[in-house]
């Protein structure tokens, strides 16, 4: 079962809203660092203004003196240079870093303050212009980069807040399975001690009953199925050690149930591999390969289950012939929700996917599929 089209959409269109959201802040803190660098070019033209003024009146009016000096001291933040055009004699400087103690070295500033902003010239009238230059004030400065962090830092909060309602979300979901899963295995015991009770009476009338025996076996199979889902949600013990005998059990109880049009073959290793595993969950993941295989054949192919050591480690083959996968399907096969089945709810191989990486801590994937030619899943487990 795939994950509906509409759940996607909305996914992506979350994601499209916090990217917006996000660009636009970066937009406004960018109008914002504009406005500011205007209105300081503003003041620096105002002042450059109000200088020349000074310098083309030969007896100043107070007025104008003090409208100038009251120009200079609101300025202090913006750094300014004031040059003379011929010589570079320094004229007057504002705002300027203390270590900047001689003439050479203003100079120096003032040329670097002209590759930011072009200097503004005062023509005076005995023809010795000034250059006046200047450059961002410190807090400018510091404004300059903050719409992008300040966008990035949003864009990260809103990711990571949606990331972890998501979470919450699977979490809530998690606690539901395991709570459904622990109330399904408690209902399935009340018939299975009935079923059990009815086998009994059965050997009573025919202690020889074949019936009985397989029947016996099915109730043995609903039994191992309860802890299965018993376990769901609690950490398991490791304590059964022979994975061939484990193995074996399930190959001789799904060899009898599976299509007879299915070449089911098995093939261990002339000695025993011990290791810590838990016998009811592996079942379970090797039960759901197979079931796959077969579904993937369509009732009617090869099977083949492989178990041998690799260096230090311990891998189990499972090898179909069936209609195989495509490189998307190969990647998606271990999502929850996912199945190429119409009728699969796609829990199987994420369960599976569970059971080896979290409690066995191995590895479960899809070592080769072809489409059309079959697919080879693949369990890699650490040796004790």
């Amino acid at each position: 079962m795939k994950r509906p089209f509409l759940t996607r959409i909305n996914q992506w269109m979350v994601f499209l809203l916090l990217t917006l959201f996000a660009v636009l802040i970066v937009a406004a803190a960018a109008v914002l660092f504009k406005y500011l660098r205007k209105e300081e070019i503003k003041r620096i033209n105002l002042l450059s203004l109000a200088i020349k003024m000074q310098q083309d009146v030969e007896s100043p009016d107070p007025a104008i003196f003090e409208l100038v000096q009251e120009i200079r001291s609101s300025n202090s933040t913006i750094p300014i240079i004031i040059l003379y055009k011929k010589d570079n004699a320094v004229y007057e400087h504002i705002n300027i870093p203390t270590e900047y103690s001689t003439k050479e070295k203003v100079v120096a500033l003032a040329k670097e303050m002209g590759k930011n902003y072009p200097p503004i010239e005062i023509k005076s009238p005995d023809g010795n212009n000034q250059l006046v230059y200047y450059d961002n004030s410190k807090l400018l400065n510091t404004l300059q980069y903050s719409p992008y962090l300040l966008g990035l830092f949003i864009f990260a909060y809103l990711l990571f807040s949606f990331w972890f309602l998501r979470t919450i979300k699977k979490t809530d979901e998690g606690f539901l399975w395991a709570g459904l899963a622990k109330e399904t295995a408690h209902q399935i015991g009340t018939p299975l001690s009935s079923m059990i009770g009815w086998i009994e009476i059965m050997r009573m009338e025919n202690p020889n009953s074949e019936s009985a025996t397989e029947i016996e076996k099915d109730v043995e199979r609903l039994r191992t199925i309860s802890e299965r889902f018993s376990k769901i949600g609690s950490v398991p013990e490791l304590n059964d050690m022979n994975l061939t005998e484990t193995i074996q059990q399930n190959y001789d109880y799904l060899k009898t149930r599976i299509s007879g049009k299915v070449d089911f073959r098995l093939q261990l290793p002339a000695k025993e591999i011990l290791m810590n595993h838990n016998r009811i969950l592996m079942s379970w993941v090797i039960e759901n390969l197979v079931k796959n295989a077969v579904d993937a054949m369509k009732g009617q192919g090869k099977l083949d289950i492989s178990l041998y050591e690799k260096n230090r480690n311990i891998i189990i083959d499972f090898k179909d012939s069936g209609c195989g996968m495509t490189s998307r399907q190969a990647a998606n096969a271990f999502k929850p929700g996912f199945s190429t089945k119409k009728r699969g709810w796609g829990l199987g191989l994420s369960l599976a996917k569970r059971v080896i990486n979290e409690y066995h801590k191995g590895d479960i994937k899809i070592a080769q599929t072809d489409v059309g030619k079959g697919s080879t899943f693949r369990i890699v487990l650490k040796k004790n």
